[in-house]
């Protein structure tokens, strides 16, 4: 069976972790877990310790501050590839995904996709919990990389992901620039340049009840400039 590694980023995710990882390892039991946590004050790292303790299939990465979302996957996805990983996982510990899919992401992989993304803006797709201001934006942020960038992908935007081994060797993750919401475009975009085939699935996000979100009117406004930015230099033949 394909090795899978499913990497969680957290900073003050405490109220949310355990159950998170109670419920990925009921769904998918052949996985482990990586937590990568950046010092959260809120104690979140000392409980992704005593949960790594009690189960030798998750494990903790910790990281010295709020270093920000992107470089804590790159961090997680360069170790998963050093310690032989076919299949590694993006997954939020706020229980915004819910592990209940994983079958669905692991059977589109099986089936040869090198990226699997978690679609809200497909057919069975959708969302619970959202205003229609953040669902302005989600929806509109999508449908803006897509039209900038020139790509299928309905659901550029989602964080429930999961890449093959292939892909993630492909993607040169240290040329990778994007470090908050415009991550996920870039990595898809660049899996997309090299020939990567990309499958979605429809999920059902349900917003946190639990924390607070990190989105901000900042992190929107990088992804905004970064779309511009990968489309020039693909233009340019330097992704």
């Amino acid at each position: 069976m394909a090795r899978t590694l499913i990497v969680t980023p957290t900073y003050n995710e405490r109220d949310n972790l355990a159950k998170f990882v109670g419920l990925v390892r009921a769904a998918f039991p052949p996985a482990d877990v990586l937590v990568v946590d950046d010092a959260s004050p809120d104690g979140t790292g000392a409980l992704a310790d005593e949960l790594a303790q009690a189960d030798p299939q998750v494990r903790v990465l910790h990281r010295a501050g709020k270093l920000g979302l992107g470089t804590a996957y790159l961090d997680a996805f360069r170790l998963g590839l050093s310690e032989g990983y076919d299949r590694i996982f993006e997954m939020d510990a706020d229980l915004s995904h819910d592990p209940k899919y994983l079958p669905a992401f692991v059977a589109e992989l099986d089936r040869g996709a090198d990226v699997v993304i978690g679609s809200r803006n497909i057919p069975g797709g959708g969302v619970q919990g959202w205003g229609v201001g953040r669902h302005a934006l989600s929806k509109g942020g999508s449908l803006y990389s897509r039209l900038v960038l020139g790509l299928d992908v309905r659901d550029l935007t989602s964080g429930f992901k999961a890449y093959s081994r292939r892909a993630l060797e492909a993607i040169d993750l240290g040329q990778v620039r994007s470090n908050g919401y415009s991550f996920q475009i870039e990595l898809t975009y660049r899996a997309i340049l090299k020939g990567m085939t990309v499958a979605e699935v429809p999920i059902v996000f349900v917003d946190r009840k639990v924390g607070h979100s990190k989105m901000s009117r900042k992190v929107f406004l990088e992804a905004v400039g970064m779309v511009w930015k990968l489309r020039a230099e693909a233009l340019l033949g330097r992704l």
